[in-house]
C-alpha cells in the first residue's frame, strides 16, 4: 500500500501568545506514510529467527555424520584361513544392503593391526585377536587414540600339536624342541611366543623357533622337521586343523593348568572340548579337553559411519551368533573389549538389541535419507515453528516500540515546560515537540497501528497547547 499524504497538522497557537510570530506563520505539511506492513520492521523481527534456525541446522549437520559410504575395506587374514572365510561371508551380507566390502588378505592379526594403524590407512576394519599388540606394549602405542572395537565376534581357539610318547601337561615341556610358530605378522606368532616366554621357553639352543603356518606346520610336524607346532584359524585354515586331528602320532595339547592362563592373560578363554566332540565316529578327541582361546575383535575407525557400525554386528550376529563346538548360541558378538574402547554405536546396539528406528522399517539406503531430512527438519521446527508462533507479538512489539519512544521524549519535554519558561525556552520546546511529530509522521507505520499514531499525535497536540496558554498565563486545561 502506496504512503498516503496528509495535512499533518496547522502550527497556529493561540492569539493571546505573545510569541505568536514566530509561530503563526509556520505551517507544517509533511506526508503521513502509512502502508499495509512495515518491511523494515518485519525484517528485523524475522531475520533473528530465521539466523537461529539456519545456525541450529549447520550445528546439527556439522556433528551429524553424512551419508554411510557404499564401500569400505577389511584387512582379514591369508587365503583360506577362518578370518578370511568369515570376511567373505562379511561381504556377501553387506551386498544385500547395496555395501560393497572389499577384502584384503594379510599375514594375520598383527598386520591387521598394523594397517589399521598407519597414517593415511585406506583399511576400514580388520579382525584383531585379542592381545595380538604382544606383551608389554603399552596402551594407546603406536596410534591407537581413533581405533574403537566393534565388540569381540568369536572364539579363535589355540591348537598345539606335538609329537612324543607320552601327552605333555606343561608348555615347558616343549624346551629343546623345534617349535612351528607362526609366521611374523600372524596374531598366532604372537600368542605362541607369550605363552612360550610365560613358561621361560625362548630361541635359545637347542630350543628353535620355525617361521612355519598352515599347510608348511602340518608338513614339518608330518616329516619330522618339527617337533609341536601352534595353529589358530587367524592363520590356519580349518580344514588343516581338522586333518592334525586325525594324523597318526600327534597329539593335541591339553591345557590342565587352563585357569591359571586364564589369569595371567586376561584376553584368554578356557574352553571344555567334549570326547568325540571334532568326529563321534572316531572318538576325537578321545577324552575331555581343555584349550584356551583368546577372543577376536572386530577393530574400526572411531569415524566409522554408525549406519555401517550395526550392518557389521548385525553380519557378525548372523556368522557367528549360532551355536557350534565352542559356545552356545547368541554369545557372538558381544560388547567385550580388551584394550580398545566399545564404539558408542557398537554400545547402543548391544544393549536396545536392535538398529535405529528408521533401519529397522525402511531399506537401508532409504533409512540413511530419512535420517539425514531428520536432521535438518528438527532443528529447524524447533526453533523455527516457536519464533513463527510469537512473530506477530514480536512484530507489534517492534513497531510500538517506536511510537513508545516518542511518548518518552514527550513525556521529557512536558515536564520541562512546567518550569518557568523564557520566550525563547518556550520557542525551543515547540521546535523540539515539532521534531517529535515529524520523527513519528515520517516514520513508516503499518495500518494496523495508524490509531496509535493519531493519538500520540494528539497528545502532542495537547502540550503544544499548554505551551501555547501557559506563556498568556491562562490555566492548563486538565488531562
Amino acid at each position: 500500500m502506496a504512503p498516503v499524504e496528509l495535512d499533518s497538522f496547522r502550527m497556529e497557537p493561540d492569539q493571546s501568545s505573545g510569541d505568536s510570530k514566530q509561530a503563526r506563520g509556520a505551517r507544517l505539511r509533511l506526508p503521513l506514510k502509512i502502508t499495509s506492513i512495515s518491511w523494515w520492521d518485519l525484517t528485523h523481527t524475522l531475520g533473528p529467527i530465521l539466523l537461529l534456525s539456519v545456525a541450529a541446522i549447520w550445528l546439527t549437520v556439522h556433528f551429524v555424520r553424512p551419508a554411510p559410504p557404499h564401500t569400505i575395506t577389511i584387512s582379514s587374514g591369508p587365503p583360506g584361513s577362518s578370518f578370511a572365510l568369515l570376511a567373505q561371508r562379511y561381504r556377501a551380507i553387506l551386498a544385500r544392503n547395496g555395501i560393497t566390502l572389499h577384502v584384503v588378505p594379510s599375514e594375520g592379526s598383527l598386520q591387521n593391526l598394523e594397517r589399521m594403524k598407519a597414517h593415511h590407512s585406506h583399511v576400514d576394519i580388520a579382525l584383531v585377536q585379542a592381545g595380538a599388540e604382544g606383551p608389554g606394549e603399552a596402551p594407546g602405542a603406536g596410534g591407537r587414540g581413533n581405533l574403537v572395537s566393534l565388540g569381540s565376534m568369536f572364539y579363535q581357539p589355540l591348537a598345539i600339536f606335538y609329537r612324543a610318547r607320552k601327552p605333555m601337561i606343561r608348555l615347558s615341556q616343549l624346551w629343546g624342541e623345534r617349535i612351528a610358530i607362526g609366521k611374523p605378522g600372524s596374531g598366532t606368532r604372537t600368542l605362541a611366543l607369550a605363552l612360550l616366554a610365560a613358561n621361560d621357553v625362548t630361541p635359545t639352543a637347542p630350543t628353535r623357533f620355525l617361521d612355519e603356518e598352515g599347510i608348511a606346520a602340518r608338513n614339518a610336524l608330518l616329516t619330522g622337521q618339527a617337533d609341536a607346532a601352534f595353529l589358530t584359524g587367524d592363520s590356519t585354515p580349518p580344514a588343516i586343523i581338522g586333518a592334525m586331528l586325525h594324523a597318526r602320532g600327534v597329539r593335541l595339547f591339553d591345557f590342565t593348568q587352563a585357569d591359571a592362563y586364564v589369569r595371567r592373560f586376561p584376553y584368554l578363554h578356557r574352553i571344555e572340548i567334549p570326547a568325540g566332540a571334532f568326529d563321534l565316529g572316531e572318538d576325537l578327541p578321545p577324552h575331555r579337553i581343555t584349550l584356551i582361546a583368546p577372543d577376536v575383535e572386530l577393530i574400526a575407525h572411531s569415524d566409522l559411519h554408525p549406519a555401517l557400525v550395526d550392518l557389521l554386528i548385525e553380519a557378525a550376529q548372523e556368522v557367528q551368533g549360532g551355536a557350534n563346538v565352542l559356545h552356545a548360541a547368541h554369545v557372538f558378538p558381544n560388547s567385550a573389549t580388551y584394550g580398545y574402547p566399545l564404539d558408542a554405536e557398537a554400545a547402543r546396539y548391544y544393549k536396545s538389541g536392535d538398529k535405529s528406528f528408521t533401519y529397522q522399517y525402511l531399506p537401508f539406503w532409504v533409512a540413511s535419507l530419512v535420517d539425514r531430512i531428520l536432521v535438518v527438519l528438527v532443528p529447524a521446527i524447533v526453533v523455527l515453528v516457536p519464533g513463527l508462533r510469537y512473530l506477530p507479538q514480536l512484530y507489534g512489539w517492534r513497531v510500538n516500540s517506536r511510537i513508545h519512544r516518542r511518548y518518552g521524549e514527550l513525556m521529557a519535554l512536558e515536564r520541562e515546560s512546567l518550569a518557568p519558561l523564557s520566550p525563547e525556552r518556550r520557542t525551543e520546546l515547540l521546535e523540539r515537540l515539532s521534531e517529535i511529530e515529524r520523527a513519528a509522521i515520517l516514520r513508516k507505520i503499518p495500518g494496523s497501528h495508524a490509531e496509535q499514531l493519531y493519538l500520540l499525535r494528539e497528545h502532542i497536540g495537547f502540550v503544544r497547547q499548554n505551551l501555547a496558554r501557559s506563556q498568556a498565563g491562562s490555566p492548563a486545561p486538565s488531562a
